[in-house]
């Protein structure tokens, strides 16, 4: 608790046991610590910088479509990431509010200045928790079969029975802005170097990925008065099922504004500049979280892309200018920004910039979390492969949870892909292959009907409780609840009536694959039934990514679409479903040539 425990043998002088430890601070590492002691293990997180702990470097929000129902999950199986949004936010929305209950979620913008520390004092008050700060460069696997040797910079080592590395963008970090480029887990921080090097020699195989940040400018050089304003919902919104006392009465506001073709202009002149575009850059990036220069690539006949004005918090005027990430030099990040309404004048406090970082190979993933090659030895969070604050919470909580259950002897925690977006979260991660960082997204869940963000308490309290992640007093208040509203519990302004969840689940069970994907990840389709050569991929009613996917595969039979990297269930189903249709539709003589042999469809 707190960080006596984390002090004996700082120095090296006495090498303490313990039963989790997890290296790094971020939000993925707060909530495996945090998981790791609730159930009962003498748990130590060792991080680079206690002053950036769950720190927000990329943007600071929490939630949206898909995301906010990880952070209910999250809370429901006792996580803090909800009660810290919960406890700190500035500005906060339901979106897609014309949209089906399922898929309203709520979206919150912190101040930056308090959530880090708001974590910071949850995880010293939680007993069997102890912190420490130091660089993690070395990591001994067990001689015996029973302990990890983990040493630092500084000259401490401890033993552990569990590891969680939760190690962010730090693991060979690079940050690059435009022709410049230089060694950095994220601003200001140093990249870990040698705990790469010793995760080879352990026999775990890294590839690299990137991510990237915006320009920010201050409020006093913006002219809101031409901008949109984006108000804050007034109604009391919250992520948690406990309610938090909040130091701040009123929301911040923020703005909408857009990029313009002058923008774009100045971008594309110099684009070859950029770090992207040039090459510097091998890492693949986030598809669904594009950069400036990626999006002009991207969509070349758009002349504006929305940007977003966010304040960073109340002791602060600098304002985050979401939408306009990228890896641009200095000299162009300035006149671009100022060529955006609104921010004609406006002054650049800090440059955007991409970071380049080492994730642990997609082989080595699993759906505890636990490296197959490598017992006991736990990975999770933008390491693992995923892009986003929430991601990263949601593998943490899982990652910590089964290393401590592991080290009691007790079943894992494993959620499952039919009843939690964290579920498939898991899932997708090891199943898949993508080539760039995973985001979650609503369209990636096939049973979302009967898993909207209001009933995730209902869904995932029993299986908190029978793990040990919440206590008796937090089961008996859901029960209490779902009593109250005949069996189905609802907590916050997203809920509807115990009729209309019912009758959701109903339609979940009729239309979704949630019973078939129990039996089997992947859905059932013909045996031996030849891909049709004729049928073009863009006719296919799936995203971009998936096509892009095929594209890259040799498909000579409609089962061979189990096999291609990336695809989910639901892919799946759907273009099996609609081959099927497709040679209804088609002549005779078009299906019988479809028969002659399969067709590559790239690559």
């Amino acid at each position: 608790m707190g960080y006596t425990a984390g002090q004996t043998g700082a120095c090296g002088q006495v090498r303490r046991l313990y039963d989790v430890l997890v290296i790094g601070g971020g939000h993925a590492g707060c909530e495996a610590a945090l998981a790791a002691a609730r159930i009962g293990a003498d748990t130590l997180l060792v991080t680079g910088n206690l002053s950036q702990i769950a720190a927000m470097p990329c943007n600071c929000s929490i939630g949206g479509p898909a995301k906010a129902h990880l952070v209910s999950e999250i809370d429901a199986l006792g996580g803090a990431m909800g009660r810290c949004i919960d406890a700190t936010y500035t500005h906060i929305r339901v979106l897609n509010t014309t949209k089906g209950p399922a898929v309203r979620a709520l979206r919150a913008q912190a101040d930056k200045s308090l959530y880090g520390p708001a974590m910071k004092r949850i995880m010293e008050e939680q007993t069997g928790l102890s912190v420490f700060q130091a660089e993690v460069t070395h990591i001994a696997p067990p001689v015996t079969d029973v302990e990890f040797v983990v040493s630092t910079a500084e000259g401490a080592t401890w033993e552990a029975r569990r590891v969680v590395l939760a190690t962010g963008t730090f693991l060979n970090g690079m940050i690059h802005i435009g022709e410049k480029s230089f060694s950095a887990g994220r601003a200001g921080e140093p990249a870990s170097i040698p705990l790469p090097q010793c995760l080879a020699g352990l026999g775990v195989r890294t590839l690299r990925m990137k991510t990237g940040t915006v320009p920010r400018v201050y409020r006093d050089s913006v002219d809101t008065s031409s901008l949109r304003a984006a108000a804050s919902d007034t109604a009391d919104l919250r992520f948690a099922w406990d309610r938090v006392s909040r130091p701040m009465a009123r929301p911040l506001p923020c703005w909408r504004t857009a990029t313009t073709p002058r923008c774009h202009a100045i971008v594309r002149a110099d684009i070859e500049r950029s770090s992207l575009v040039s090459c510097r850059i091998c890492g693949a990036g986030p598809r669904y979280c594009p950069s400036i220069e990626a999006k002009l690539l991207r969509f070349p006949d758009r002349d504006s892309h929305g940007v977003f004005l966010e304040l960073e918090g109340v002791g602060t005027t600098e304002i985050y200018v979401q939408g306009t990430s990228n890896s641009l030099p200095v000299d162009v990040q300035i006149p671009m920004v100022n060529a955006i309404p609104g921010l004609e004048r406006a002054v650049v406090s800090r440059p955007g910039y991409a970071v380049e970082y080492d994730v642990v190979s997609r082989e080595h993933r699993s759906a505890t979390m636990e490296i197959p090659i490598l017992p006991g030895f736990y990975v999770a969070g933008q390491v693992n492969g995923s892009s986003g604050y929430e991601e990263a919470a949601a593998q943490g909580l899982v990652a910590g949870a089964n290393a401590a259950l592991s080290v009691s002897g007790h079943s894992p925690l494993q959620v499952r892909r039919d009843n939690s977006y964290i579920g498939v979260l898991v899932d997708d991660l090891t199943h898949t292959r993508g080539p760039e960082p995973y985001r979650i997204l609503t369209s990636r869940v096939e049973a979302r009907l009967s898993l909207s963000q209001d009933t995730a308490h209902a869904r995932l309290s029993d299986l908190a409780y029978s793990r040990a992640l919440v206590d008796d007093a937090r089961r008996a208040s859901v029960h209490d609840a779902m009593g109250r509203a005949n069996g189905s519990v609802r907590r916050g302004p997203l809920a509807r009536t115990s009729r209309r969840i019912a009758s959701s689940r109903r339609d979940a069970q009729v239309y979704g694959p949630s019973r078939r994907l129990e039996e089997s990840r992947s859905p059932a389709v013909p045996a031996k039934q030849r891909w049709p050569g004729a049928l073009p991929l863009t006719s296919l009613p799936v995203k971009q990514e998936v096509r892009d996917l095929m594209a890259n595969s040799r498909i000579e039979f409609v089962s061979d679409l189990a096999s291609v990297a990336g695809l989910t269930p639901g892919d799946i189903a759907a273009i099996a479903l609609f081959v099927e249709r497709w040679r209804g539709d088609v002549s005779r003589e078009t299906r019988l040539d479809d028969g002659d042999g399969g067709a590559e469809t790239g690559g």
